[in-house]
């Protein structure tokens, strides 16, 4: 089956964000007028993702009941909302995999597809390599200092003295070790241990930042040995916030 996303949004400028950024990756779409019509959708087994703004009287609920489907029939699933709500991680306990945060960046939403294709996950995983360095999380009870365990392109593992609460669009910033260079962006923390271990996601890098981050990996490829996977420990027990989107 080609590729269909079920929208729910009704708001026009993102709707068209969303649909160019869909267009782009040869993906179908279908604006869907209701919850209804989109969850028939995702029951049906007719769309692989279904993108719902969270901004609509009951989409958590949508969210929720398509986050129940069996893993093989569930599709991705991606929530509009603003930066400023929820903030807390309350937005991934609905069973998103991703948030998409307004005003949508096309960029940034079809990095998001990308990254989450049932299809692609398999195949997408890149290469982590080890890195000791402070890392600055800006969390909603103030700044949070971590140690970096290992970095790749889309996110990074973290050790911090005390449990990582696991939030949705983390403020973030550290210095690449070997270089004069500050990665700073915004992340999703999507699993947490109780030992103060975390996996981050980058969800907002400027071009910048991913373009120095890139060639510092690159630089490294033929060097060490790298990791495959944005995944917790084997000896961890760990909560998920977003588990798809780390597999």
């Amino acid at each position: 089956m080609r590729s269909t996303a079920a929208l729910l949004c009704h708001d026009n400028t993102s709707l068209q964000t969303l649909l160019a950024s869909l267009s782009s990756l040869e993906m179908e779409s279908v604006k869907c007028s209701s919850g209804d019509q989109a969850l028939e959708m995702a029951m049906a087994g007719r769309c692989t993702s279904l993108i719902v703004d969270f901004d609509i009287p009951g989409a958590r609920e949508v969210i929720r009941m398509a986050a129940l489907l069996p893993p093989a029939q569930k599709p991705t699933l991606l929530a509009v909302a603003s930066r400023a709500w929820p903030g807390t991680g309350q937005a991934f306990q609905s069973g998103a995999h991703r948030i998409l945060y307004r005003p949508l960046d096309r960029e940034q939403v079809k990095d998001a597809l990308r990254s989450t294709q049932p299809a692609s996950r398999a195949g997408r995983k890149s290469p982590r390599f080890e890195i000791k360095a402070l890392v600055h999380l800006e969390l909603d009870n103030g700044p949070l200092a971590t140690m970096s365990i290992d970095i790749g392109e889309h996110g990074m593992a973290v050790q911090a003295t005390e449990p990582v609460p696991m939030n949705s669009n983390v403020a973030f910033h550290c210095a690449l070790p070997g270089t004069d260079l500050t990665l700073q962006g915004h992340a999703d923390i999507i699993w947490a241990s109780d030992h103060g271990r975390a996996g981050l996601f980058f969800t907002k890098l400027s071009p910048a930042a991913r373009k120095h981050l890139k060639q510092w990996l690159h630089k490294r490829t033929s060097h060490k040995h790298a990791s495959n996977e944005l995944l917790p420990p084997a000896d961890e027990e760990v909560s998920f916030a977003a588990a798809e989107s780390a597999e």
